[in-house]
C-alpha cells in the first residue's frame, strides 16, 4: 500500500471515529420531545418521520396521554417546571387557561416571530393564542368548523325540510316536535349541546363565553337567558335523548337512526362513517347550525413552554413550524385523522371539491370551509372550564328541580364573580 493510500485511509478511519462519537453523543443528549394526546400524536409521529430525515441529529419522541391526563400532566409540569416537554399540544378549551398564565413561551418575540404568519391562518384560531397582553403563546393547527348534521330520511319520513331545522333555533325546536310525533326519534342528544351553541353563537366578537373582554362575568346576559329557555323546552317536550356524546347509549341511538340530529364539528362525519355508526351511511347530511351561527369545536395548539430547555427552543420553534405551516402535511393530517386545517394555503384544491359518500355525496368540505372563515374571534379566559362546570350545574337545577332560571342565572353569576377574583 502505498504512503498516499495508507495516509488516505488513515483520515477515513479518524472521520469515521468522529461521526461515530458525534452519533453517540448524540444518542446520550435528552430527545426533542412533543406531549400530545390521541389523533394529535398520530400527526406529530407522521410529521417526525420526516423531520429526523432532515435532521438525523437531533433525536425525537412523542410522549402520548389520554386526553384529560395529557392536560393535566401539562398543567403540573408548567407550574412545577417539572418534566417540561419542549413541545405542548392544546386542545383550545384548555387554551385559556395555559395562555392567560406565564407558563408558555411568547411566539411573539423576535426569537420566534410568530406573527409574521398571522395571514396565513384562519383569523379567529390564529386571534384565539393571544394572551390577555396580546402576545402569542401556540400556533393553531387544526380546527373544527361547526355544523348541524341531520338525517335526511328522518326528515323525509316527517314532511320536513333542511330549512325547517336552520331557519332559527325556535324552528329548530319546532321541527323536533314534529320529527319527535312522526319518526319516534329525539331531536338530540342532550339539552346541553343546544344550550352550548346557543351561548356560543350569541358571543359577541373579541369576547369570551362566559367573560366580557374586561374579564366580567357575563351568565345573566340574554343569550343566556335564551339558552336556558330553549334547553328547558326542549326537555319539557321531551325531544333530547339525555345521553352524554361517546358513550355506548348515544352511539346506539345513532346507529338506530333514534337520533335525527347532531351539532358538532365538521370531523364528527369521519368518527361516524368509520367507527361510531357506519351503517348509516347516505342518510346523514350536514347544514350551517340554525341562524347562521359560526363557532369552532375543538381545535389543537402546539406551544413552547417558557422553563422548557434553552439550548432546544429554536429546534422545537423550527418543529412547530413543521407541524403548523406545511401545507402538504396539514392535507396528509385532515386526510388521515379529519384534522380540518387552520393553515389557509391547506384549504384550497380538489380535495376540497371530493363528494363525502357518508353525506350522500354531499361536498360538505366547501361548507366547513366557508364557516371556518365565519367563526368569529372567542376570547378564552382561564376560568373557562369553571364556568363551564357551573353554568352546566345551575341547568341541571333548572331541568331536574325547577329552579327559575333568572335565579339559577344569578347564582351562577356570583359564583364565577367569587371565583375570578380569588
Amino acid at each position: 500500500m502505498s504512503n498516499l493510500a495508507l495516509l488516505n485511509r488513515r483520515h477515513l478511519l479518524a472521520a469515521a471515529a468522529s461521526a461515530a462519537t458525534g452519533l453517540g453523543r448524540a444518542a446520550e443528549r435528552p430527545p426533542l420531545t412533543v406531549a400530545a394526546f390521541p389523533l394529535v400524536d398520530a400527526i406529530a409521529r407522521d410529521v417526525l418521520k420526516g423531520w429526523s430525515r432532515s435532521h438525523p441529529e437531533v433525536r425525537a419522541e412523542v410522549i402520548s396521554r389520554q386526553y384529560d391526563d395529557h392536560h393535566t400532566a401539562m398543567t403540573t409540569a408548567l407550574s412545577t417546571s417539572g418534566h417540561l416537554p419542549d413541545v405542548i399540544a392544546l386542545e383550545a378549551s384548555y387554551l385559556g387557561r395555559f395562555s392567560l398564565g406565564s407558563g408558555l413561551e411568547d411566539l411573539s418575540a423576535p426569537a420566534f416571530g410568530a406573527e409574521r404568519f398571522k395571514d396565513g391562518f384562519v383569523p379567529f384560531a390564529f386571534e384565539t393564542a393571544r394572551n390577555r397582553d396580546g402576545h402569542v403563546v401556540a400556533m393553531p393547527t387544526d380546527i373544527g368548523p361547526g355544523s348541524l348534521f341531520y338525517r335526511a330520511d328522518l326528515l323525509a319520513r316527517a314532511g320536513l325540510k333542511e330549512a325547517d331545522l336552520t331557519r332559527s333555533w325556535d324552528a329548530y325546536v319546532e321541527a323536533g316536535a314534529e320529527l319527535k310525533a312522526r319518526t319516534g326519534a329525539y331531536l338530540i342528544g342532550d339539552v346541553r349541546l343546544l344550550k352550548d351553541i346557543v351561548v356560543r353563537a350569541g358571543t359577541p366578537p373579541g369576547e369570551g363565553q362566559f367573560f366580557d373582554g374586561q374579564g366580567r362575568a357575563q351568565l345573566t346576559s340574554p343569550r343566556f337567558l335564551r339558552a336556558f329557555e330553549l334547553a328547558r323546552k326542549v326537555r319539557r317536550l321531551g325531544l333530547d335523548a339525555r345521553v352524554e356524546v361517546w358513550f355506548n347509549d348515544w352511539a346506539e341511538m345513532l346507529k338506530r337512526g333514534r337520533l335525527a340530529t347532531e351539532m358538532s364539528g365538521g370531523w364528527m362525519a369521519g368518527q361516524m362513517a368509520n367507527w361510531v355508526a357506519p351503517g348509516t351511511a347516505g342518510k346523514w347530511r350536514v347544514a350551517q347550525l340554525p341562524e347562521n351561527a359560526y363557532c369552532s369545536y375543538g381545535g389543537t395548539y402546539y406551544a413552547i413552554p417558557r422553563r422548557s430547555a434553552p439550548e432546544r427552543k429554536q429546534l422545537a420553534w423550527q418543529l412547530i413550524q413543521e407541524l403548523t405551516l406545511d401545507r402538504q402535511r396539514q392535507l396528509d393530517a385532515f386526510k388521515s385523522q379529519d384534522a380540518f386545517p387552520a393553515l389557509l394555503a391547506a384549504q384550497e384544491g380538489p380535495f376540497f371539491d371530493v363528494p363525502l359518500p357518508f353525506l350522500g355525496g354531499q361536498k360538505a368540505r366547501q361548507l366547513w370551509r366557508e364557516a371556518a372563515h365565519r367563526i368569529p374571534v372567542v376570547r378564552m379566559h382561564r376560568q373557562h372550564k369553571f364556568a363551564d362546570e357551573v353554568v352546566n350545574a345551575e341547568l341541571d337545577n333548572v331541568l331536574e328541580y325547577g329552579k327559575p332560571i333568572p335565579q339559577a342565572l344569578e347564582d351562577a353569576q356570583a359564583l364565577l364573580v367569587h371565583r375570578a377574583n380569588r
